[in-house]
């Protein structure tokens, strides 16, 4: 199993937000090459990074940053909010990013999503971000009817091959993940899963490696010191329960 330090930005700094509320936005870090750099010291291959600005204005705001950490960290960067055509989706491809997250695109715009999927293939991933199992868009604002589940076959179907998926409610609580939805969405999907949301302490990476899934964001864990990330990396990426390392 992967994991995968999160970074996530809004105007410029990084910042870690509860459960999606931007009021809640704490600095947690002071530039982003250098946290990506620290992550990589403890073992890190990838990061995960997120545009908060991006996803509120569904457009690519703070580029800049997310293309200088994936040329000069040395790391693979996975990329995710405003990514909603495929000019953006191809500026950060060709710009050092290893993989695109297509959110709010995936329920919205299908068509562009099976395009960038036959175009980039399992350079891209579609994050799934719900609340009681109901898909949420434009940065988690705007509600939706759409089952997590049921989105998750349809992207299976287009030929998506890594899913991220969130349970807004446990993202930034500390509280350990929605091991329960995880667990019907691996039932369902073939894909990659890779959790996020409230992944906090090394028992829960340890179930989640037993579940059998491809990955792991930890995003306040990694900056509050509730478990040792070195210690999360290496145990992940033994053989044995939950299968082999990939990335």
């Amino acid at each position: 199993m992967v994991i995968l330090p999160a970074i996530d930005i809004k105007d410029g700094i990084c910042v870690r937000l509860t459960r999606g509320d931007f009021h809640t936005a704490e600095q947690v870090a002071a530039d982003p090459l250098e946290t990506a750099l620290r992550f990589r010291g403890a073992g890190a291959e990838w990061i995960h990074m997120v545009d908060l600005d991006g996803a509120l204005q569904g457009r690519r705001v703070n580029a800049e940053i997310f293309t200088r950490v994936a040329k000069k960290s040395g790391l693979k960067v996975e990329l995710g909010g405003g990514i909603r055509d495929m000019d953006a989706a191809a500026h950060y491809l060709e710009n050092g990013v290893s993989r695109v997250i297509l959110g709010s695109a995936a329920l919205q715009d299908p068509a562009f999503t099976q395009a960038a999927v036959r175009r980039f293939g399992a350079r891209v991933a579609v994050g799934i971000d719900a609340v009681d199992g109901r898909v949420r868009t434009s940065g988690w604002l705007a509600e939706g009817d759409a089952d997590y589940i049921e989105l998750a076959g349809k992207m299976e179907a287009m030929g998506v091959q890594t899913l991220i998926f969130t349970d807004i409610s446990k993202d930034g609580t500390l509280s350990g993940p929605n091991f329960g939805q995880l667990a019907a969405l691996r039932r369902a999907t073939g894909c990659d899963i890779i959790a996020s949301g409230g992944v906090s302490t090394m028992d829960d990476v340890k179930k989640l490696k037993e579940m059998g899934l491809y990955g792991a964001i930890l995003g306040k864990a990694a900056y509050k010191g509730t478990l040792v990330l070195r210690d999360a990396i290496e145990w992940a990426a033994r053989d044995g329960a939950g299968g082999c390392l990939k990335g």
